[in-house]
């Protein structure tokens, strides 16, 4: 999987610059199962995607909601095992974080992302 960063242009601060991409259908539907946690700065960007589950996980997560534009339409700050995320038209992109990093960085829905190509590694 690639690797980028993501920042988040609406506060001019990084969300996180070890993220993952999972763009193909074996890694949209393993995401982070199978993993003890994920560290800070860390993630999933899993696209497309229009919301996403945590059974099977053993650690809480902060998800995101995007839109086409990258744009925040909800946020499911520490989301426990065993839970849904709503399925909704208006998500394009699902971004998974370590618990807490939505509250650390400050994102809030209306906040627009960009990702960052250039931090990408094969």
């Amino acid at each position: 999987m690639r690797q980028v960063a993501i920042r988040n242009l609406t506060r001019s601060n990084l969300v996180g610059d070890r993220i993952l991409l999972a763009e193909t259908s074996l890694t949209r539907a393993l995401g982070l199962l199978g993993r003890g946690g994920i560290e800070a700065g860390s993630g999933l960007l899993i696209r497309p995607s229009s919301g996403v589950h945590t059974v099977g996980m053993r650690f809480p997560i902060d998800v995101v909601g995007l839109d086409a534009g990258m744009r925040v339409v909800r946020v499911w700050p520490d989301l426990v095992p065993y839970r849904l995320t709503a399925v909704s038209f208006a998500i394009r992109s699902v971004l998974e974080l370590t618990a807490g990093q939505i509250a650390a960085t400050g994102l809030q829905v209306g906040d627009c992302l960009e990702v960052d190509f250039l931090a990408s590694s094969v």
